[in-house]
């Protein structure tokens, strides 16, 4: 009954505010997703990774090891994906990214702090900046048909990452003044990522729930397995394996919808997988946290 409540506790703060957001907009009240989204990826989430990188206690062996890690998984729930998009003759261009890439800022880093506290926090942002460089590139290469090196540099969350981890190797640390600063502008990122999470479900129009639930189903499965099989492979202890399975297995990014309709795929299919695949997450998440903590 305890460990039922220190879960309820951990994931209850996530979807209060993303109801919040959600209610926001059933109430008729105006939120500016696109303006909030490019304030959140430009400022307030580079900050939270470099701020988070910069000053994690991790060991650089550790880091190593779940780098290597979240690279395996990844790689393995794309093989896994891509057999089940295929199996279910689904479109590619329309499936794929959004069932290999999950949630993994909106709601994973808020469940890997309040879950794990800041330990658990610099993994998650670890494994966060892997998939976000992941979808940058390939992902926007699978519903687009091309992405660049140079966007990617471009990127201000790919710059943090990069400077973020030089940081932490060389042990440095900006002057109090600016750490404070970058920490209040990071500070932003969790729980505006988790109202704008309900704002943009509360808008989008799903369609074909029966064959999004399969798909969810399937995709947290196989993100499950894919997590727990790299993690045991490069012999994880139990905090990183457990921030890594939670990652891993986060439900389809909204993300992968906005993209969906930059690049004219099916984005009401992709809807669909959003709304389903975050309901069920308020089931197996909780689930999967009782083995974990």
């Amino acid at each position: 009954m305890n460990l039922i409540l220190t879960v309820l506790e951990i994931v209850a703060p996530v979807f209060i505010l993303a109801a919040i957001g959600f209610a926001w907009v059933k109430l008729g009240f105006d939120y500016r997703i696109e303006f909030v989204t490019r304030l959140a990826m430009t400022l307030s989430v580079p900050c939270l990774i470099f701020s988070a990188l910069m000053r994690t206690e991790i060991a650089p062996d550790a880091l190593t090891k779940v780098s290597l890690a979240a690279v395996t998984a990844y790689a393995i729930v794309t093989a896994g994906c891509f057999l089940l998009v295929k199996l279910g003759r689904m479109d590619v261009r329309t499936y794929l990214a959004p069932l290999i890439f999950g949630n993994t800022g909106n709601l994973g880093l808020p469940l890997a702090l309040f879950a794990f506290g800041d330990e658990g926090l610099g993994y998650a942002v670890v494994i966060f900046a892997i998939m976000a460089i992941y979808s940058f590139t390939f992902g926007v290469w699978l519903v687009s048909g091309g992405g660049s090196v140079s966007k990617v540099i471009k990127e201000p969350l790919v710059g943090a990452t990069l400077l973020g981890a030089l940081f932490l190797v060389m042990d440095w640390e900006t002057p109090r003044f600016l750490t404070n600063s970058i920490d209040l502008i990071g500070q932003m990122a969790i729980p505006m990522m988790l109202i704008t999470l309900g704002v943009a479900v509360a808008r989008l129009k799903p369609q074909g729930v029966s064959k999004a639930i399969v798909a969810s189903l399937l995709k947290a499965c196989i993100c499950i397995a894919a997590a727990v099989a790299a993690g045991l492979w490069f012999g994880l202890s139990q905090t990183p394996l457990a921030v890594l399975i939670l990652q891993v297995s986060t439900p389809v990014a909204v993300t992968s919808y906005l993209l969906s309709v930059k690049y004219e795929a099916d984005s009401d299919a992709v809807a669909g997988l959003v709304v389903v695949s975050t309901l069920l997450s308020v089931a197996y998440i909780p689930l999967t946290l009782t083995f974990l903590v």
